[in-house]
């Protein structure tokens, strides 16, 4: 392929809730651009399944379980050529991570709405990753042929729900099963897509039936595009017609500094309003050189540096995504400086190695096109080249790190042991690789009961783990009783002042540690704090550190339970030292044993993961959702009824909502559906706590045994 010119390059993630419809979206795309010459269906009846769902797991089951990459060419209605890299995104909340790293090294996003769904929970958590990465996006109303079909509502449900402000671009030409097509709100022209695909699109005027209010929507337009060009505004105040050009710069304006979401509708199953969309991409999303890409100079105390997307400066490329790939391990990399070639050397700058560029290749979901270079802008994927996901290359000319993604906490964990022992091997290679790729999927041994525990996102993240072991290692998994990932904290203030003496042959241990311990405010960004507060120097400067580690040491494992304890300040104000037997070992063991003293007055509570949860059913079976979101010391935040159905939002406890999905499904004929991910960590009822503490002391005399 032709290098493009950068100013051309799109790079765009496709986001939105489980089921709305990113991947048939993808599809078309695909379609549309001649990156593929049929279109098959997320759960086509052909077996083929859809491009960007390429394992077999997600052809199976409809979903998409890893982000998939791919690229396109696109000539925009101004007759220029533009070249798209897009990243399709899983919608499941455990798949959460994929979505994270995709917006981490994208410049900009389509946000997939439902037409009859509007904006569901997984919705507003997408929206809030945008946030974090400051990803401008275009909003898509999809599935406008659905009964119940309202574009109006789900605009207005941006504004509410997600606190943006939107401007519609386009307006429905009917609804429901009479939409044919959409008016071109800039452009003022009605458009048509004909063919057996919609691939032939029709420009006509606007039918007389909906001029009216189309020149309403034109006019909020205008005015919304006024706010960020002048020129705009002035043609508005003097009533004079805007011609295109300055309207799509001022809407471009708007979109790139995040204070305003053009919304482009259509239904990309029936293959209508997609092509307006990739216009849309082409006008109105960012190209790498308008979006601010910092790095952390190592050669200069971590100073921020600015980033430039140009091809001659010294290259910086950012590994994001880690796959086992047929050849071996496949590293996907955003190129943000500089360029790279086949046969370059280039060096990580985590661990300071230099490696070989022995294959470059363009992703086409999972086809590979080899290339010889790459350059700023681009996204392309590296074979051979050991790493970890997160970590900076350069070419060792420059050393500077890139900020990591957002990395959220496992929630539920299970203890997993291969079925016989010839598959040991097999099942330590698939853990190595599963944790490497994925960040939220970790692997650790209790020692206790000297057992492999598998923690993740939620029940599909481990089911989805666990079937691949099956498959694509050949070894069968013995799955035990999820395990939630409880916390423990403290109530009060609880003071301390521990001595620790030790005496043998020769120097002993001696080290006084006083302080307390008391709770961080709910608002506390770090679940852990530690403060120095000793003066006139009853401990030497030299051994605060060594208090510091004995503290973190012992909030890793709190005695109640066993959990790490989060939510707490550890303050030391007064000690002892001795000239001789003083040691940092002797303070570290002393600030441990000291946390422990101050942590039992403290009166500790455990905590448990609470999650919100979305449930979406038919009117008639209102009431018995309700009955067992209550069984389930669920707290109901909402219900409301749309079309039918009823949408109920509860916060309900990790620990009672294994097997949820089974008696949901039995409870509404199969027609219910639900959706959770992580709220906060709030304190377990006082008898459930006691009754934990019990078994864990059982436990523990148990494995004293």
């Amino acid at each position: 392929m032709a290098y493009a010119n950068i100013d051309l390059i799109r790079n765009i993630g496709i986001s939105a809730h489980i089921d709305s419809g990113k991947t048939t979206l993808s599809e078309r795309i695909l379609f549309y651009t001649g990156k593929v010459h049929a279109i098959h269906e997320v759960k086509g009846k052909d077996g083929v399944g859809a491009k960007m769902d390429s394992m077999d797991l997600e052809r199976e089951k409809g979903i998409t379980i890893q982000s998939a990459a791919t690229y396109c060419e696109w000539k925009s209605a101004q007759g220029v050529l533009h070249n798209i890299n897009i990243i399709d995104t899983p919608g499941h909340v455990d798949f959460t991570i994929e979505v994270e790293r995709a917006l981490r090294v994208l410049d900009g996003a389509i946000l997939v709405l439902c037409s009859v769904s509007g904006v569901q929970s997984q919705s507003i958590t997408v929206d809030r990753q945008m946030r974090r990465y400051k990803v401008p996006r275009l909003a898509f109303i999809n599935k406008m042929d659905r009964a119940g079909a309202n574009p109006f509502r789900v605009t207005a449900q941006l504004k509410e729900k997600l606190s943006h402000r939107p401007v519609m671009m386009q307006y429905p030409i009917g609804l429901e099963d009479k939409f044919q097509g959409v008016v071109d709100l800039v452009a003022m022209k009605a458009y048509y897509f004909d063919g057996e695909s919609g691939e032939n699109v029709r420009t006509e005027e606007i039918p007389a039936d909906i001029l009216a209010e189309c020149k309403e929507k034109h006019a909020e337009l205008v005015a919304g595009a006024g706010e960020f060009d002048e020129e705009v505004m002035n043609l508005f105040l003097e009533d004079k017609p805007v011609p295109a050009p300055a309207l799509i710069r001022g809407i471009r304006k708007g979109c790139l500094e995040l204070k305003i979401t053009p919304v482009f509708m259509g239904s990309a199953y029936k293959n209508k309003g997609v092509q307006s969309l990739l216009d849309g991409v082409c006008n109105y999303l960012p190209n790498p050189k308008e979006v601010v890409n910092e790095a952390h100079d190592q050669q200069n105390n971590e100073q921020k540096i600015v980033l430039e997307s140009r091809a001659d400066k010294p290259f910086v490329g950012l590994a994001f995504k880690l796959e086992d790939g047929r050849y071996g391990q496949l590293t996907y990399m955003r190129i943000y400086q500089g360029k790279v070639s086949k046969g370059d050397f280039i060096m990580n700058c985590v661990n300071q190695k230099k490696v070989k560029v022995p294959r470059l290749v363009r992703m086409h979901s999972d086809e590979m096109n080899d290339i010889e270079t790459a350059q700023a802008g681009d996204i392309v994927a590296l074979f051979g080249v050991d790493c970890a996901s997160g970590d900076t290359f350069t070419d060792g000319d420059i050393r500077v790190t890139m900020t990591s993604m957002h990395i959220p906490d496992a929630v539920i964990s299970l203890a997993i042991a291969p079925k016989d022992k010839a598959g040991q091997v097999n099942f330590s290679k698939a853990l190595n690789r599963f944790t490497r790729e994925d960040p939220t999927f970790r692997v650790h041994r209790d020692e206790e009961s000297a057992q492999t525990i598998a923690s993740g996102m939620g029940e599909l993240h481990l089911e989805i783990y666990m079937e691949r072991i099956k498959r694509e290692y050949n070894c069968e998994v013995v799955v035990g009783q999820p395990q939630v990932a409880y916390r423990e904290t403290i109530t009060q203030r609880g003071e301390f002042a521990y001595t620790h003496k030790k005496q043998t042959g020769g120097s002993g241990q001696f080290a006084r540690v006083c302080g307390y311990v008391e709770p961080l405010p709910e608002d506390a960004v770090e679940a852990y704090e530690f403060v120095d507060d000793v003066v006139g120097g009853s401990i030497p400067r030299e051994f605060i550190p060594a208090c510091d580690k004995g503290f973190k040491e012992a909030i890793k494992n709190g005695s109640l339970i066993g959990f790490p304890v989060v939510g707490i300040r550890c303050v030391i104000n007064d000690g002892l030292h001795h000239a001789v037997d003083s040691s940092e070992q002797a303070f570290k063991t002393a600030a441990l044993m000291g946390f422990r003293e101050g942590y039992e007055s403290a009166k500790p509570v455990i905590l448990e993961p609470i999650m919100k949860v979305e449930v979406s059913a038919p009117e008639e079976f209102q009431g018995s959702v309700v009955g067992q979101l209550n069984q389930r010391r669920g707290v109901i935040q909402s219900t409301e009824s749309n079309e039918g159905y009823v949408i109920a939002v509860a916060l309900i406890p990790l620990s009672e909502m294994f097997g949820y999905s089974t008696h949901l499904r039995s409870a509404t004929q199969g027609k219910g559906e639900f959706s959770m991910e992580f709220a906060k960590y709030q304190a377990v009822p006082r008898a459930t706590q006691e009754q934990m503490i019990k078994e864990f002391k059982e436990k523990q005399a148990a494995g004293k045994k």
